[in-house]
Parts: structure tokens; C-alpha cells; sequence
């Protein structure tokens, strides 16, 4: 008679908020709706978010993913990204007589009114961000070039010199680490005590809710994983904090085919989370694949409630 083995007993305390934002959700709803408005192809520049495994979904109902304006038929439906894009972008598309629908985020666009504001008042600005992110990229191209100065680190905070200090202000990404962030403006006020602040948080509330659901896990987690994309900034910040919080090993796994199941060996508690671009079809997956190989109780840790929603372009309302 063969021996069955029990398996060993693992707790996942799963982080809530986790997965989608609002911003996320109505971008691929864009998508989906210019899809079944206009039918195949539907042309998306860059990534519609950070995600692989929604990108290729998207892929398989006739979205076609490009880098530039340039490869999308004229006249054809085109879609830009929840990151935002520089002025120039939309001007192009209407010279190419494009089909164009804006995914951009409504708190990314609350960012590039405000830096339009600035200039509009004659402030030289400042944006923490990082460098060659879509969002920075599109940020800084509302403005003429020189107009929004980059900092990405307390370092760049340090060193950096006003033009006037009396004309100064200041604007984030939104996807960045909340209390990172609060140590840049912390030198940025202490050198530039006139410097403008926003009226409200830049960096948005799903990245906020998402960072303060993993410092609630890790301090009880052996190990925490983040369910996201590598070049997801939100989902990289997840990791960071994660370590920061406490917990002894972190990791960012795109799906559960990736998990490193030697880092798990040993641990009695798992923390999971994902980014704001990661759909609940892949934390399932990862749920899954510890019970397959663990006696699994789940326990959710929620620190906030969502409630938000975005309305979409009314040409697909």
C-alpha cells in the first residue's frame, strides 16, 4: 500500500487593495469597446498598461500594439496608453487623420494640468519621477523642452539648483514610492521653502493603498510576493516596500510559472500581492499553484475599500 504524504501547512495572507486600479480597468475597457465599435484592428501605442498577460489577451481579440504613430494605417482607430502621452503625440495622429482615443489616466492628466498651471505661471518645475518611464515622458512633454526639470533621487534633490527660488514648484509620477517620495520633498522644502506644492497627493491612491497593504503583511510574512510586470513601476515600488516593512525575502512574479519555489521552502507565512496593472486571473493562478503543492488557508488583510471609477470617452460611452 502506498504512503500518501501530507503536505505542509502554509498561510497566504493576500494584501488588500491588490490588482487593477481604476485608471487600469478603464484603459482596457477602451480598448475592448473600440474593438467591438470598430472592429479588428484596433491599433494601441505602446502597452496599454504594464502587464504581458494582458496585452496578449488583448492581442488575440485584434489589437495590434505599436511604438509609434507611424506604423497605425492612416485613418485608423489608435489608442493611447493610461502612461499618458507627450502633446505631440495627439498632433500627430490628427495630421495622419487617425482615429485617436485617449486611455490616459484621469490622475496622470490631473498631473499634466497641473504642470500646464505652473507654467502658465511662470514657475520653473520640478518633476520627481523616473527617468524614461512612459508617464515622465509624457509628463515632461506637455511643456516646451527645459521646462520640467527631472529628479529622481534625494541626491538629485540635493544638488539640484533653482533658477528662482521664489518661482518654484513641484509635481510627482504617480506610480512612485509614497515614502521615498516624502524624503525628496523633504529636501526640496528644506532648500526651497517657497517651493508650490499640489493641491492634492500626486502619487494616486491605488499606489498609496496598495504600499500601505503590504506594510500591514510583511511584518508577518516570511516571504512577500508581488504578482506584476518588471517594467510596472507601481509593482516594483510593491517589492520595495515589502523589504523595507519587514519581511526577510521579496520577489515580483509575473505569473505563478514563475515563482522561485526554493525561496518559499521553509516559510510558514506567504504575502501576496500584485501591482495595479496585474488582473485577478493571476493571483488565482498563484493561489492555485501553492495549494497543488501546500495545505493552504487564505487570509485577507484589508487596510482600504476602492471605491473609484473613471467614466470612459464618451465617443464609447
Amino acid at each position: 500500500m502506498g504512503v500518501t504524504l501530507s503536505k505542509e501547512k502554509l498561510t497566504i495572507l493576500l494584501a488588500a487593495p491588490r490588482g487593477f486600479c481604476a485608471g487600469v480597468d478603464r484603459a482596457i475597457q477602451i480598448v475592448e469597446r473600440a474593438l467591438d465599435k470598430f472592429g479588428a484592428p484596433v491599433y494601441v501605442r505602446h502597452e496599454i498598461v504594464h502587464n504581458r498577460f494582458v496585452v496578449e489577451g488583448l492581442e488575440k481579440k485584434g489589437a495590434v500594439f505599436v511604438k509609434e504613430l507611424d506604423a497605425v494605417p492612416e485613418g485608423a482607430p489608435v489608442v493611447f496608453s493610461a502612461h499618458g502621452v507627450p502633446k505631440s503625440v495627439p498632433v500627430h495622429a490628427r495630421e495622419r487623420r487617425l482615429n485617436a482615443l485617449d486611455a490616459t489616466c484621469p490622475l496622470v492628466s490631473k498631473v499634466h494640468v497641473e504642470a500646464e498651471r505652473h507654467f502658465d505661471s511662470g514657475r520653473e518645475i520640478v518633476l520627481i519621477g523616473h527617468a524614461g518611464h512612459p508617464e515622465v515622458v509624457g509628463t515632461m512633454g506637455q511643456l516646451p523642452a527645459g521646462a520640467v526639470k527631472l529628479v529622481e533621487t534625494v541626491e538629485d534633490a540635493e544638488a539640484f539648483v533653482a533658477d528662482d527660488p521664489a518661482r518654484l514648484a513641484y509635481i510627482t509620477q504617480t506610480t512612485l514610492s509614497v515614502d521615498d517620495t516624502a524624503a525628496i520633498v523633504a529636501v526640496l522644502k528644506r532648500r526651497y521653502p517657497l517651493i508650490a506644492t499640489p493641491h492634492k497627493e500626486d502619487i494616486c491612491y491605488a499606489t498609496t493603498n496598495r504600499q500601505e497593504a503590504v506594510k500591514a503583511i510583511a511584518p508577518r510574512s516570511d516571504v512577500v510576493l508581488v504578482i506584476g510586470a518588471p517594467n510596472s513601476s507601481n509593482s516594483m515600488r510593491l517589492v520595495e516596500v515589502a523589504s523595507r516593512a519587514g519581511v526577510a525575502r521579496s520577489a515580483l512574479v509575473q505569473r505563478a510559472s514563475d515563482i522561485d519555489w526554493s525561496m518559499i521552502v521553509g516559510a510558514r507565512v506567504v504575502g501576496l500581492t500584485a501591482g495595479a496593472s496585474a488582473p485577478d486571473v493571476l493571483i488565482a493562478e498563484v493561489i492555485d499553484a501553492f495549494r497543488e503543492r501546500y495545505d493552504v488557508t487564505v487570509e485577507e488583510t484589508e487596510t482600504a475599500r476602492e471605491t473609484v471609477t473613471f467614466r470612459l470617452p464618451r465617443a464609447l460611452a
